[in-house]
């Protein structure tokens, strides 16, 4: 079979599935939840709804949904990438000492943040596609290396000192335009860009026969290699994008940057409803998740609640959402 013909069988379904995807599916349930969500809180609290603390959500979220959008498509390929705090560490680390001790602009500092996560993507790529090691074996392994890259270029507990030359994507007044944070609109225009792509272009729609049957893709003449690379690059590139908007602020960068962040962006992922064994997912979930996340997040701090409640909260998401892939799965697999 070849691949003008992959994409002919596929047709059908992809204008029927495209144009109704916004309506259906786990993210109509998320979508929902969120909804019910905020309302619970705007009754139960005085500030929710307050710009300042919708700024927050908003600005928080960002890193997450950019460095997710990457995280889709690596999960839809049937890989995993649990080294991105590993990369956002190194990044914000590189990009913190060029500003400062360089004096580096603003388009230089993104252009070597994008450009390092890029290449620290590609190692992670070539090992996967080439290696034929499991990605999970691989990114944790590249996890632990990119730390302790991070450290030995700190030199010290932290680099103090950054100037707000990135502050266009900070949390600050330089980084909002009537009253919306830029790094939240940037989070947008990716997002919409990555599910024209996955949705409409073929070699998006690689992705998913990827991970659906990677040996029938291969048979089909897809370079399921070159695609497998280029999610890696692809989501190393946007999490330099994700660095740049956590240091964008200035001031300090400590060494825990980046600590824990693979967690938040794997779950906002799953949450919204990708297939952690491949083959399904889109970016409009990842955006939903992700504002869970970061919703659940702003709750427990509104409600003065234990903050490891957060962690038990999005926990519960996760198994309920990896849960009912595997009993789609399953049904899917009986027919």
């Amino acid at each position: 079979m070849s691949s003008a013909t992959l994409e002919k069988d596929r047709a059908p379904s992809r204008a029927r599935h495209g144009s109704l995807r916004l309506a259906e599916g786990q993210e109509v349930v998320l979508a929902a939840l969120l909804v019910a969500l905020w309302l619970a809180l705007a009754l139960s609290t005085d500030t929710f709804f307050a710009a300042s603390n919708l700024q927050n959500i908003l600005f928080t979220v960002a890193p997450v949904a950019i460095a997710g959008i990457g995280m889709t498509a690596v999960i839809v390929t049937a890989g995993i990438d649990v080294s991105v705090g590993g990369t956002l560490a190194v990044v914000g680390v590189v990009v913190a000492k060029l500003l400062r001790d360089a004096g580096a602009g603003l388009l230089m500092a993104v252009g070597v943040a994008v450009v390092t996560g890029a290449v620290l993507g590609l190692v992670n790529g070539l090992l996967v596609a080439y290696g034929r090691l499991h990605p999970i074996i691989v990114t944790f392994g590249t996890l632990n290396v990119f730390r302790f890259v991070a450290l030995q270029i700190f030199d010290s507990k932290q680099v103090s000192g950054v100037p707000g030359t990135l502050g266009v994507l900070g949390g600050g007044e330089s980084g909002l335009s009537l009253g919306v944070p830029h790094a939240a609109v940037l989070a947008l225009v990716l997002a919409a860009g990555a599910w024209t792509y996955m949705r409409y272009v073929p070699t998006g729609r690689h992705l998913y026969a990827v991970g659906g049957d990677a040996s029938a893709a291969r048979l089909a003449g897809v370079r399921v290699e070159r695609r497998q690379i280029s999610v890696y690059v692809l989501v190393g590139l946007l999490v330099g994008l994700a660095a740049c908007v956590r240091i964008g602020s200035g001031g300090l960068v400590g060494q825990d940057i980046g600590t824990g962040f693979e967690l938040e962006v794997i779950a906002a992922v799953v949450i919204g409803g990708t297939s952690i064994l491949g083959g399904r997912g889109s970016v409009v979930g990842t955006l939903l998740g992700a504002m869970l996340v970061s919703t659940i997040t702003s709750a427990v701090t509104l409600l003065n609640w234990q903050n490891e409640l957060t962690q038990l909260f999005i926990g519960l998401f996760i198994v309920a959402a990896v849960g009912a892939d595997l009993l789609r799965e399953r049904r899917r697999r009986s027919l």
